[in-house]
């Protein structure tokens, strides 16, 4: 299971004709997106001088990937581990870490490879430039991240406020939050564009008229960008196959996506999964993956498939 770096980027799509006609098309746009083809470069260009590196947390979540990289010696550890180590480097991943992971690389000496996402970064200071100003520590005021609890990402942003942000994951539990007082909405980079628009809109009708509300829409276009370009490719298939780590937050929502233009969608995480009585009557297979599916797990989909045609 080799591959390097010319294989993370977008390529020209492939469409194959395999036995009795069958096509098979690999997405374009899918693959990994700007951040973790970063971290994955500044993974492989320290792994190339021959030192030991460690990355906090799975560098992406693809456990294909992950074995790839740890086969080149990274090390993946947790924040218990990390906090044992000392005069080593620490590769942190595109999803960003809490301010308290870079005090803990002060104290022991550790060198930060420091790989989070712009957009993620960028996102961070916002969140903690609102936090310390005045407004938002007014009394019962809340800085309010529509995002996956415990996931890395949101965990970093909860960070910036000293671990007072309120987490909602769905427009559901929007109604949980006090709408007597001042509110300022962010989002996790990765949620859905739409299921944001309607917490806003939920919000703005019931939020008392005295207080205050400000919304921010923080959610990365590279992923957002994608819905619809997803929805167009899987109504061109009979079958689709989206290849995808089950820990994939934007993964889970572009499956659905693809589920809901196309039923005859599944989700699997390697050609493994793939099962050959799917291909019975079918034309067409379009492949496509989440922004943590490397195209060259796709591609081995694809010989898969061609394979059992």
């Amino acid at each position: 299971m080799e591959a390097n770096m010319k294989d993370v980027g977008n390529q020209h799509p492939s469409l194959g004709e395999g036995l009795g006609g069958l096509s098979v098309e690999i997405d374009n746009d899918s693959g990994f997106c700007f951040g973790v083809t970063t971290a994955i470069k500044k993974a492989e260009e320290e792994l190339a001088k021959g030192s030991t590196l460690y990355c906090l947390g799975d560098i992406v979540h693809n456990g294909m990937e992950c074995e790839r990289l740890r086969n080149m010696g990274l090390v993946t550890i947790d924040h218990e581990q990390m906090a044992q180590l000392h005069h080593v480097k620490v590769l942190l991943r595109a999803h960003g870490e809490p301010p308290a992971t870079y005090e803990l690389a002060r104290r022991n000496d550790i060198e930060i490879i420091d790989a989070t996402c712009p957009v993620v970064l960028k996102l961070q200071k916002r969140i903690k430039q609102q936090y310390e100003a005045p407004s938002g520590a007014v009394e019962g005021a809340s800085i309010v991240i529509f995002g996956k609890k415990g996931h890395a990402e949101v965990l970093g942003l909860v960070g910036q406020t000293e671990g007072h942000a309120t987490v909602i994951e769905s427009y559901d539990e929007v109604k949980k939050l006090d709408l007597e007082h001042d509110i300022y909405l962010y989002s996790q980079t990765t949620k859905s564009l739409d299921e944001f628009h309607r917490i806003i809109a939920y919000i703005q009708q019931h939020i008392v008229p005295t207080a205050t509300f400000k919304s921010f829409d923080t959610i990365c276009r590279s992923v957002a960008n994608r819905m619809g370009g997803i929805s167009q490719f899987a109504v061109r298939h009979d079958l689709i196959l989206f290849v995808c780590g089950r820990k994939s937050s934007n993964g889970k929502v572009l499956f659905n996506e693809c589920l809901r233009v196309n039923p005859n969608s599944h989700l699997i995480e390697g050609p493994e999964a793939i099962d050959a009585s799917w291909l019975q009557g079918i034309k067409t297979v379009g492949i496509c993956g989440a922004t943590s599916t490397p195209k060259w797990l796709m591609e081995q989909c694809r010989d898969a498939i061609e394979a059992m045609a």
